[in-house]
């Protein structure tokens, strides 16, 4: 069975899917590339995993960093899920560039390069933005380079992050 609820963010509304016991996407209803689209079958009901992605989700957008996960199920291919777990160890209101998650990569794979496009496929899939911090991915250049979300709303993000980030620790 999946579920579905959806939260009304500072930056645009925002759709969370569940099945039953995880969170399985969250979403920004009209980004794009957003794999987890809600089941025809989906039921919009109250889940514990629903309610504590409301207060992550309410304790980020006031600036604080929640310091917890709710329990998140990433569903995709092997070197997708590799890309997404490195997404979950950007720190709080700091960026890496999608070379440098590239070279983490291809460091433990002990091979002498990965592609960076590669990784920026993978990003750009997240099935759980926000949470699986998607947006703390930049250009080598620093450049603010794509986000399925929209450009507006990384740097939004970002700017939350960097302004509150002292109040966070």
């Amino acid at each position: 069975m999946n579920y579905f609820q959806t939260y009304q963010s500072p930056v645009g509304r925002l759709t969370m899917v569940s099945d039953g016991k995880a969170l399985t996407g969250l979403a920004f209803e009209e980004q794009r590339y957003f794999d987890v689209k809600v089941p025809v079958d989906a039921t919009e009901k109250e889940l514990k995993v629903f309610e504590d992605t409301k207060k992550w989700l309410d304790l980020y957008f006031q600036g604080k960093d929640p310091h917890f996960l709710p329990d998140i199920s990433l569903q995709g291919t092997e070197f997708r899920k590799r890309v997404w777990q490195i997404l979950l160890q950007i720190p709080y209101g700091e960026v890496v560039t999608y070379g440098a998650i590239a070279r983490q990569i291809a460091e433990a794979k002990g091979i002498a390069k990965m592609s960076a496009q590669a990784v920026g496929g993978a990003v750009g899939h997240n099935p759980v933005s926000i949470i699986v911090p998607c947006h703390r991915v930049i250009g080598t250049d620093g450049s603010m380079t794509g986000y399925g979300g929209g450009l507006d709303r990384k740097i939004a993000l970002l700017q939350l992050e960097r302004r509150n980030g002292e109040n966070s620790r």
